[in-house]
């Protein structure tokens, strides 16, 4: 993190590295769950430092040395997300394994701004909150991170965002999204999106299925009135009694339009 002949603060070190007190933390594993505690759920800085025994002023301090260390290490390993969207297409994780991938937008929330247009640009109608959003582009088989885009207002929509990012997929890429990228159909690529399933109502533009009790009703409509259909019946079809069945007795009986309405006793006119 910092050359081994100086301190922290950069001054020249008057002994050698490791002398001197013992830390609050021996172990680097330690270290790791400090800062990964702190990418994962961005805590208040009592809470972050109280499982590790620290007052909020050392856990300011221990914050920003431990930060970049994390990614340097990905970056070490060669386990480090591609920047520029540009280079993705060439990445040694994009042509890792096959070449299914998968988009995706997460959002994290935001101090609120204290500027109204400020709060509109920020504001996720998702996320009824303020955020702030990025695009992930992992690998299937292996499931590996290979694109983090930048950082933008939780307004943005996923789809617009992935298009202004212009990723350079490589050849014969498949590439899995949800319905927040419906319309994003990068050139060369072969998109796979989820259908919704079809509700209570039936297909989607269509009407939904009938209960039997209903549609016998309905049916009853098209019966004969004294010879006639209901529909051409001229006792039948008065303004405040439409939807009548002639009965035996010569009598028009009101028939019934809903299944509350055939539950109760049908008056006679």
């Amino acid at each position: 993190m910092y050359p081994p002949a100086q301190t922290l603060e950069g001054k020249p070190r008057q002994r050698r590295a490791g002398g001197g007190a013992t830390g609050t933390w021996p172990q680097l594993e330690d270290k790791l769950l400090f800062l990964l505690i702190f990418q994962k759920t961005n805590p208040l800085q009592t809470m972050h430092g109280l499982p590790f025994q620290l007052s909020p002023p050392q856990t300011n301090y221990w914050i920003h040395p431990l930060l970049p260390v994390l990614p340097r290490a990905f970056a070490a390993l060669g386990m480090a997300p591609e920047r520029d969207a540009s280079r993705v297409a060439t990445n040694p994780l994009a042509l890792e394994g096959a070449p299914a991938m998968a988009i995706d937008g997460t959002e994290r929330r935001r101090q609120r701004p204290t500027n109204a247009a400020q709060q509109r640009e920020q504001y996720s109608g998702k996320k009824k909150t303020h955020t702030a959003k990025n695009l992930l582009l992992v690998t299937e088989h292996p499931d590996k991170g290979i694109d983090l885009g930048p950082t933008v207002a939780g307004k943005k929509h996923a789809k617009k965002a992935a298009e202004e990012e212009a990723i350079a997929y490589p050849t014969h890429a498949t590439l899995d999204k949800d319905t927040g990228f419906q319309g994003y159909a990068p050139a060369g690529v072969v998109t796979h999106q989820p259908q919704k399933t079809p509700g209570p109502g039936g297909e989607r533009g269509g009407q939904g299925p009938q209960s039997s009790h209903l549609q016998r009703t309905r049916d009853r409509r098209q019966c004969d009135c004294r010879g006639e259909t209901v529909s051409h019946c001229p006792s039948c079809l008065t303004s405040d009694h439409r939807g009548h069945l002639g009965s035996r007795d010569g009598d028009c009986v009101r028939l019934a339009q809903s299944p509350r309405e055939l539950s109760s006793p049908v008056p006679r006119i």
